[in-house]
């Protein structure tokens, strides 16, 4: 009868990826009841995984030939890869288990992120969990009341998104057959902690080239000439319109040749330019504005969007690719912009809202265009600027500033161009005048800097000007300039080359499977991040510098990897597979042999792990290279870079105490009393005086504070944070072979345990002599 009972009340069962969204749906959905592990209420149950709660298992649970790190064992290709749960998150696995086992759960909701790697997270825990009920799936693009209701009324069926699935384990797959392989390659091969894998390498290998060019940069000098008008000055262009000058020769000559001549205005062109508003942002986008702007890592901007997202719900879905919206978007604009009352943009906002704004049919909704989730723009939900941190508030008004750009009308100015020839030589005048501010006004609203150019010429120089009017140099400023050396990456800039990937591909076909670029938006900033925790770069202010280790690894892997060509490719496929077009067992099967060339690459070559560390020491027990790093608290390492041996040791300040000088006390001098005889006249009765003549004492007082305290300073000791292998090893010998009693003789074969104290001393002085060696 009890359960009878508890089946006429049946519910769904919510799945959401992380607790603060499971809480945010919880809300909604009326679920007040607190649990271990999950949240109920009359018609649901929602719960959560921690991100992930269950993996691809490891080589060791394939094969006992997989548990040591061998050559011999590669390639590793098991099939088919096995899932287990994560042993840190195995409560909650087994929370989640068990509702899904309840009598009275009569569905399933997948509520995780509406993305690839959301679709992989739930559907992993539904197959260990063994759950074989009904499922749909939530698919939303922000954490609004209104969004989240509107989705729970639109579940679709959980097995329109089995493509999706499908390219996400594809996904996993690939990493781990290539990644596993390869990084075992190449530890194994040269003896030397390394990993490398389908988009980590490409990327690093964009770093250390950029690097090289800069090592065999040769800079070059080249003038340019700014002749002076009075009213306005113009710059020399040769006849291709180049306004260098080679040769310090020629800018001589010329600048002689031009001072006090009279030239003739030869044209006067004026045009009329618009330029369109910007594209909303998309993930990577966003990344690449907030690192030149708010100086923001990718991972800064990431971490950060996803608190907006989550916590405030004042941005839509942060993992977007798209810079565009869909039809349905177009109905909830005036209530976005609503929402921005209360901030910088209320004036604006209500401006659009009364007078209208644009909605562009043709750049901005494209539903087409949008395959997961539109662009990065403002929810519906009220701002309260109060609530946000320096860093919230900042990325906030980068997003709703584009947003209000997208909305606004052109930019409109006027371009004038002048052009003096003088005795043949020509100069060339160019000035930009605005007619409307359109789009530029949103930035000048929060006082932001305009990315994309602004007027910097005084609009009022070439009023005037006509052709055939004579004009006289007054003057002539020659500069001397230098070719820039190429840039290191930054953030922004390894971000745009990771999703134009292609133009580093020279083959015309290749470059149609690059669209995708490295990686995807939402993996891009973890993957930067790795890269400076596996120490092969490091970030030194807003750039990348490759350590020596860094460009070993490149330098190393198979030719292959190191291209953007072969990710690109999968990335492609990967996309063909969450459309259906494109088989994820074909793909995985050319994965799996293109694991076992790369391993064999790796294994046939003859080269060595050889990085020069020019700040680096030697390994006192191995004699290898030692790599300096500074930990997350500005603690100095250094760090064997030969697995065998793997020592580490760590510089460490400690304070000590100062041992201040004794300073002898000064002798005291003992008080002198003197009798003096006095007249019998001096006192009535006729008695002596006594008389104590004592020296003035100096003035006194307490010493200071500071005299009392005791000084300190600093000194630097050395801290074995990870002893060296191959000492462990020859201790553990040591230990296994018997000492030979010093007080035998004929050198014969026999062992005592026994000695005396000074035969022991003796043993002990030759053991540290050894170590000493070694």
């Amino acid at each position: 009868m009890a359960v009878l009972g508890m089946l006429g009340n049946m519910k769904k069962l919510v799945l959401a990826e992380k607790p603060s969204v499971a809480r945010e749906l919880a809300k909604v959905l009326g679920c007040v009841g607190r649990e271990k592990g999950y949240l109920e209420g009359t018609d649901y149950v929602v719960t959560w995984a921690l991100g992930h709660l269950v993996e691809l298992a490891p080589p060791a649970t394939y094969s006992d030939s997989y548990k040591r790190w061998t050559l011999s064992s590669l390639p590793m290709l098991p099939e088919p890869l096995q899932q287990q749960v994560i042993d840190s998150s195995k409560d909650q696995f087994e929370v989640v288990r068990s509702l899904m086992g309840r009598p009275d759960i009569a569905s399933l909701v997948i509520a995780t992120d509406a993305g690839r790697e959301g679709e992989l997270v739930a559907r992993w825990i539904i197959k260990m969990a063994g759950y074989t009920g009904s499922c749909e799936r939530l698919w939303i693009s922000s954490q609004t009341e209104g969004a989240i209701r509107e989705g729970f009324a639109n579940l679709k069926p959980a097995s329109l998104y089995d493509n999706l699935y499908h390219a996400a384990e594809a996904r996993a797959a690939a990493d781990w057959y290539i990644g596993m392989n390869v990084t075992r390659a190449l530890t194994c091969q040269y003896d030397a902690k390394l990993t490398a894998g389908r988009v980590q390498t490409p990327t690093l290998a964009l770093m250390t080239g950029r690097e090289d060019e800069r090592d065999k940069f040769v800079g070059a000098f080249y003038w340019t000439l700014r002749a002076d008008f009075g009213s306005f000055s113009a710059s020399y262009q040769d006849a291709e319109g180049n306004n260098r000058i080679l040769s310090e020769d020629l800018a001589k000559h010329l600048s002689d040749s031009l001072q006090g001549k009279t030239g003739t205005v030869v044209s006067v062109e004026s045009v009329e330019m618009t330029e369109q508003p910007p594209l909303a942002y998309d993930l990577t986008e966003l990344q690449r504005d907030a690192n030149i702007m708010l100086d923001f890592s990718a991972k800064m901007t990431l971490d950060t969007l996803q608190k907006l997202y989550e916590t405030y719900k004042i941005v839509t879905y942060p993992r977007t690719d798209s810079r565009y919206i869909t039809h349905d978007i177009v109905a909830t604009l005036p209530d976005r912009l609503k929402a921005l009352s209360g901030t910088p943009f209320a004036s604006l906002s209500s401006l659009y809202l009364a007078n209208g704004y644009r909605v562009d049919e043709n750049r901005f909704v494209k539903d087409m265009a949008v395959t997961d989730h539109h662009a990065i723009i403002p929810t519906e939900q009220r701002v309260d600027l109060a609530r946000l941190s320096k860093d919230e508030r900042a990325l906030w008004e980068l997003i709703a500033t584009r947003f209000l750009e997208v909305l606004s009308p052109d930019y409109v100015y006027t371009t004038t161009t002048v052009k003096i020839d003088v005795e043949g030589t020509l100069l060339q005048a160019r000035v930009s005048v605005p007619k409307s501010q359109g789009w530029h006004a949103v930035s000048r609203l929060v006082g932001r800097r305009n990315l994309l150019g602004e007027v910097t010429d005084d609009p009022a120089t070439l009023s005037g000007i006509t052709v055939g009017q004579n004009l006289t140099v007054q003057s002539v400023k020659s500069r001397r300039q230098a070719t820039p050396m190429p840039e290191r990456y930054t953030d922004a800039t390894l971000l745009s080359a990771m999703e134009h990937a292609g133009r580093f591909v020279d083959d015309a076909e290749a470059k149609k499977h690059l669209g995708a670029g490295l990686g995807t938006p939402a993996t891009r900033a973890d993957l930067i991040e790795k890269l400076v925790q596996y120490h092969y770069v490091d970030r030194v202010g807003k750039e990348f510098v490759p350590t020596p280790k860094g460009r070993e690894v490149v330098r190393l892997a198979p030719l292959q990897l190191r291209s953007p060509e072969l990710t690109g490719r999968w990335e492609e496929r990967l996309d063909g597979i969450a459309k259906g077009t494109e088989d994820p067992d074909r793909f995985i099967a050319d994965i799996k042999r293109n694991a076992r060339e790369l391993v064999g690459q790796i294994i046939s070559t003859r080269d060595s792990y050889a990085p020069v560390f020019p700040d680096g020491k030697e390994c006192p027990f191995c004699h290898g290279p030692m790599m300096k790093a500074v930990d997350e608290v500005g603690r100095t390492h250094y760090i064997c870079q030969r697995l065998s041996c793997s020592y580490e040791e760590m510089e460490l300040k400690r304070r000590v105490p100062v041992e201040k000088p004794v300073v002898p006390e000064p002798v005291k001098k003992a008080v002198v009393v003197k009798r003096v005889p006095v007249s019998a006249s001096a006192r009535p009765d006729g008695m002596r005086k006594v008389v104590v003549k004592k020296k003035p004492m100096a003035s006194f007082s307490l010493p200071d504070d500071v005299e009392t305290a005791p000084s300190y300073t600093y000194v630097t000791e050395t801290v074995v944070v990870t002893p060296s292998k191959r000492q462990r090893r020859d201790d553990r010998d040591r230990r296994e072979t018997p000492i030979r009693n010093p007080r035998m003789s004929g050198g014969g074969d026999s062992y005592e345990g026994g000695g005396t104290i000074a035969d022991f001393l003796r043993a002990k002085e030759q053991r540290d002599k050894h170590h000493g060696r070694h």
